[in-house]
């Protein structure tokens, strides 16, 4: 009898409480050359963060440009210290409302302004998901990005933003060399997207975007269970993507969507784009009634190959 009180008891509390979101996440990727080049938040060039707390859910992505070794500058530090910025900035602020551009912003200007800043560029993604409001708010500058996938289908996909063909909006720190892009975390395209339990976000650099069509990366998403998605099933579906647009990348012969876009501009190119990959899939799960852990930042390349 006890049980079965308590059950009850359990049963009408949870019809009470009303849908409070949060982000259960899992993240995977393979970077472009040495295998070993992975850390807690960062495969190769590429670097991320995920923050959760009581009010807000923040994930972050970077990809550096690879041009500055050239300078024999390490293009991996400048993606590392802005997303370590944002992700301190993101956990220390006590404001009702964070901006991602303002998160953005201050991060980077954090970095400019130490005694000796680091070189470098790179393009940036920032999601914001509200508790309160259920809705997430997003910057993205350069040609990373996001997706929000509900069910199999695509309710937002953000825009890649380009000077000219491969070379994206990108925030710079360039000690005065010139030609050296530099734009301003102002000028990233920004949206704002209500959310339902079950919804899936694809945050990923260019490495997966490059390689794999929209249709295949909903594909892979059917491997998580909407209903009641975990963490293993997240890392599974994580996993796949990344070695998938890892293989894709590599084939010669694949009309990948890199090569159309070369195409587009005159380029007599085809094959994948191999490059630093970066996945993280974040599910919007109840506070409430899904006791899962919310974050991943512990993460190996993926190793599987099918």
């Amino acid at each position: 009898m006890q049980s079965i009180l308590y059950f009850g008891r359990s049963f009408l509390l949870g019809l009470r409480q009303p849908f409070k979101p949060r982000l259960l996440c899992a993240c995977s990727g393979v970077p472009r050359t040495h295998p070993c080049n992975v850390g807690p938040a960062h495969f190769g060039d590429d670097a991320f963060f995920i923050v959760e707390n009581e009010k807000r859910s923040v994930i972050g992505i970077a990809d550096g440009v690879g041009g500055w070794r050239r300078y024999d500058v390490d293009p991996s530090k400048f993606t590392r210290s802005l997303m370590n910025n944002c992700e301190r900035l993101a956990r220390s602020t006590t404001a009702d409302v964070l901006n991602p551009v303002g998160l953005l912003q201050r991060a980077y200007e954090q970095m400019m302004h130490l005694k000796n800043p680091l070189l470098g560029s790179c393009t940036a993604c920032i999601v914001v998901m509200d508790k309160e409001r259920k809705e997430v708010s997003a910057a993205n500058l350069g040609d990373s990005g996001f997706m929000v996938v509900r069910g199999d289908v695509v309710v937002y996909q953000s825009q890649e933003q380009q000077h000219y063909f491969n070379t994206p909006y990108q925030l710079s720190i360039s000690a005065g060399r010139n030609g050296v892009i530099q734009d301003r975390p102002s000028d990233a395209d920004t949206a704002t997207i209500s959310i339902q339990k079950g919804d899936l976000i694809v945050m990923a650099t260019d490495g997966l975007f490059d390689n794999m069509f929209q249709s295949q990366i909903v594909e892979r998403l059917r491997l998580i269970d909407k209903f009641a998605p975990t963490y293993e099933g997240l890392k599974q579906a994580a996993d796949k993507l990344a070695a998938d647009a890892r293989n894709l990348a590599m084939d010669e012969e694949y009309m990948s969507p890199f090569a159309m876009k070369a195409q587009h501009y005159g380029l007599n190119f085809r094959g994948g784009k191999l490059d630093d990959i970066t996945v993280l899939l974040a599910s919007v799960v109840d506070c409430w009634t899904d006791s899962v852990p919310s974050a991943d930042t512990t993460n190996a390349p993926s190793q599987d190959k099918t």
